[in-house]
């Protein structure tokens, strides 16, 4: 009808018009008005938030942590002016209140910042208020409000509130009261001891990075050589390591300890030597010492409770089962490394712990890295909640989690494991973090009072000292145990799980990006097993494997230690020494280089020297001599001859293997030494032999000789038998005339006859014989002895 009117051109009458207008009016102010208001409000939000920010307030301390009835709650902290101009008339508050009835209400409350009024309560009436007349710009105001807990407003039946101290003033651009400052905590408050109380399991880390190397000195102690002296200032007292055993005596925890830490410091205590250039030099008594009082703290500390072995040096899990996976043998390190966990703790701590427990970085799951954690025993793998997550159910499940085939996840609280993360060298940090993690263990236990759990907290693996000092706060804190008990980590794992609890384990897609970036790369673990090859071939051939074995595969097992995470240059440099320290052991086993040799004949020995430098014998070792042309010179009739050897320590060895030539020219030879499964040892040592063949000219030249000799010889015995001739007719003549006194002296005759024959006698006894006095320079002694490790002379012939 409207429409129609309008196209018409007759139109409503005035009067209807006006009463159109008033209608609109009248309904659309408040819309307006609401629509006018409402980004007012959205404005005044952040203005409010962004200056109730203007003075820092920290919390300081706040005792006791967790009161009860007839307790006094005492705050002190500072307050900072971190504006630009003074305030003035300033007063400062206690704000308690409201009760939490849950774990995100929490989470609530520490993620805001700034002052919300209408979510943060109003100031305590019954609080004493401090006045600050004037607080000028960066200047600091301590502060102190001390109030029973009965003024305190708190219900009888316990709970989480939240306690907030604020500033209240004006600012010369502001001359009117508002908050400038807040900071906010929590106060966990059960008079008495709840019906169930949720049992707690808190892991106290004991480990450290990777010290020694895999060298040792060449005494018969093997003293081990450390990479630098920098576990000493952790045992120091007030260290990390020295903070951590003071602090976590007497706590109700479970030991955690990577065996590694423990092989280090006994090895300090017990003498060691610090790497110093291209050598080492001994450490000091004082650290010996230091090592030595260290571990007679723990040794105590730790009587009475659980303690839980992890494999040696703390294998990085995801590591391996990311990257590891794909280079073979890479899982037995992780293998050796379980194994050596439980005796090495046994023998230093006198404690039996339990080895069966895999522990991933920050609990990080997913298939593969479960399939790797299980596959060298353990059967308990500590998980984290934010790993296997439970985002259906309304509270906090049990932590043991059965996943089938005989393994269990034990999941550990992530807000719990976490809350002493970052700097907490600040106390306004560290109380707060206490206070929360006191709140939320208080929260779980009144998510299902009438149902008793069992909650894990597994913390950072090396947490700093302050760290740590608050971390030991908070397990104080929860000593009247009145919402929770001590359980260790043993008893955890083996509590009946919640059924609803989730026992997914994430996609490997799922596993998260930043962890993953940090991982080992495949190198690193082909490169673990270029050494424990290398080591395979050298021991076999040692007669005390135990002198290279055990440092050196310690060694190769801290390679893939959690510790390297996020220090990918160090880890390398680490691998690179521990195999040049091998290579250079390896190399103390060589052959001696020869110069080209020259044969003249139809057959003789060549010899090769085989030189050992270590400080043990070596057995086991073949040398192989090969031609690279059997139909111009064979060795020991055929294109290669191999020969056993054994070297004594500090010794030299020649072996001589038999060679026959058929034609002249040269021939290049190759010795290379094997271990008695054929493998090859060493680099291979190559040289040149030339045969000269006897010719025509040659033989001629003999024959030329030997006549001679024949003729000399005809000669002589032609001589020797006329003179012998003439004796006979002396005797006749001197027969026939005895009387005759003018008769020839014989004598004379006698000697001249036996003059020659004296003769030849002397030149036998002066001419040696040729085959057996001529000497071979070249051909050393069968042991050579410690000094005979140099070439061979460049005019060396071979033996004939």
């Amino acid at each position: 009808m409207a429409e129609a009117a309008a196209f018409q051109g007759t139109g409503p009458s005035p009067a209807r018009r006006w009463l159109r207008r008033t209608l609109t009016i009248a309904v659309g102010a408040p819309l307006l008005a609401g629509l006018l208001h409402h980004p007012s409000a959205s404005a005044q939000a952040p203005e409010e938030g962004q200056v109730s920010r203007t003075v820092d307030v920290s919390i300081d301390t706040l005792t006791p942590s967790a009161p009860v009835e007839g307790d006094t709650v005492t705050v002190t902290g500072t307050m900072t002016n971190r504006g630009k101009r003074a305030i003035t008339d300033a007063t400062v508050n206690l704000r308690v209140g409201p009760r939490m009835d849950s774990r995100s209400e929490i989470d609530q409350v520490t993620r805001r910042k700034g002052f919300r009024s209408d979510s943060d309560p109003q100031p305590l009436d019954a609080a004493p208020e401090i006045d600050i007349p004037r607080l000028d710009v960066g200047v600091a105001h301590d502060f102190r409000i001390s109030v029973p807990v009965s003024k305190l407003g708190l219900d009888d039946e316990g709970g989480v509130y939240q306690l907030g101290v604020s500033i209240t003033g004006q600012t010369s651009e502001a001359q009117y009261d508002r908050v400038l400052g807040i900071e906010r905590t929590f106060l966990p408050y059960q008079p008495e001891p709840t019906d169930k109380r949720t049992q707690l399991t808190y892991l106290w880390p004991l480990m450290s990075s990777a010290h020694i190397s895999a060298d040792t000195a060449s005494d018969d102690q093997q003293t081990p050589v450390f990479q630098d002296d920098d576990l000493a200032e952790e045992l120091r007292p007030g260290g990390r390591l020295d903070e951590l055993v003071t602090l976590g005596q007497g706590l109700p925890v479970t030991w955690v300890i990577d065996p590694d830490l423990l092989a280090s410091v006994d090895a300090m205590a017990n003498g060691y030597r610090v790497k110093d250039g291209t050598g080492h030099t001994a450490g000091t008594e004082a650290n010996r010492k230091l090592a030595e009082r260290w571990l007679g703290l723990l040794e105590k500390a730790v009587q009475g409770r659980k303690v839980v072995a992890l494999p040696f040096a703390d294998p990085d899990l995801a590591s391996l089962a990311h990257h590891g996976k794909a280079v073979p043998g890479s899982l037995e390190h992780l293998q050796s490394a379980t194994e050596l966990a439980g005796p090495t703790v046994e023998t230093i701590l006198h404690v039996q712990p339990a080895t069966d427990f895999a522990w991933p970085v920050e609990g990080a799951v997913d298939p593969s890295v479960m399939a790797v954690a299980t596959s060298a025993g353990a059967r308990k793998v500590i998980a984290r909640s934010d790993s296997i997550q439970d985002d259906d159910l309304p509270y906090t499940p049990t932590a043991a989690r059965p996943l089938g085939g005989g393994t269990t996840a034990v999941v550990s609280d992530a807000e719990l494991s976490t809350a002493f993360q970052g700097d907490m060298v600040r106390a306004g940090t560290s109380t707060l973090a206490v206070q929360e993690f006191l709140a939320q263990t208080l929260a779980i236990t009144l998510e299902q009072p009438q149902d008793q759990r069992s909650v894990v907290v597994a913390p950072q693996r090396r947490p700093t000292v302050a760290q740590a000092q608050a971390m030991a706060a908070a397990v104080r804190g929860l000593g009247a145990r009145r919402w929770t008990q001590p359980l260790d980590l043993v008893a955890a794992a083996a509590v009946k799980p919640d059924p609803d609890a989730s026992t997914t384990v994430p996609r490997g897609s799922q596993y998260p990006k930043k962890l993953r970036d940090s991982e080992l790369p495949v190198q690193a673990f082909r490169d673990m097993k270029t050494t424990r090859d290398e080591l395979d071939d050298f021991k076999v051939i040692l007669t005390d494997a135990t002198r290279v074995v055990p440092p050196v595969g310690n060694a190769i097992n801290r390679e893939m230690s959690t510790s390297w995470r996020g220090r990918a240059s160090e880890a390398a440099i680490y691998r690179v020494d521990v195999r040049d320290v091998l290579q250079r052991l390896t190399k103390s086993v060589v052959l001696v280089d020869k110069s080209d040799l020259t044969l003249s004949g139809r057959s003789a020995t060549i010899p090769v020297t085989v030189q050992n430098k270590l400080l043990q014998d070596v057995e086991g070792l073949v040398l192989r001599l090969s031609s690279s042309n059997k139909a111009r010179l064979k060795v020991d009739g055929e294109g290669s001859a191999d020969l056993p050897i054994t070297v004594r320590a500090g010794h030299s060895q020649s072996v001589k293997f038999p060679a026959s030539a058929n034609a002249n020219g040269q021939v290049s030879m190759t010795a290379q030494l094997y271990t008695v499964d054929g493998t090859p040892y060493g680099a291979p040592m190559t040289f040149s032999v030339r045969v000269s063949e006897m010719t025509p000219t040659v033989m001629l030249v003999i024959a030329g000789g030997v006549l001679l000799l024949v003729l000399a010889g005809v000669r002589m015995y032609s001589q020797r038998k006329r003179l012998a001739a003439r004796a006979a007719e002396a005797e006749a003549e001197t027969a026939g005339s005895e009387d005759d006194t003018t008769a020839e002296d014989p004598a004379e005759d006698d000697t001249t006859a036996a003059a020659p024959e004296d003769d030849t006698a002397e030149r036998d006894r002066t001419e040696p014989d040729t085959a057996d006095a001529a000497g071979h320079p070249s051909d050393p002694d069968t042991d050579t002895g410690p000094e005979s490790g140099d070439p061979s002379s460049p005019s060396e012939k071979v033996d004939r």
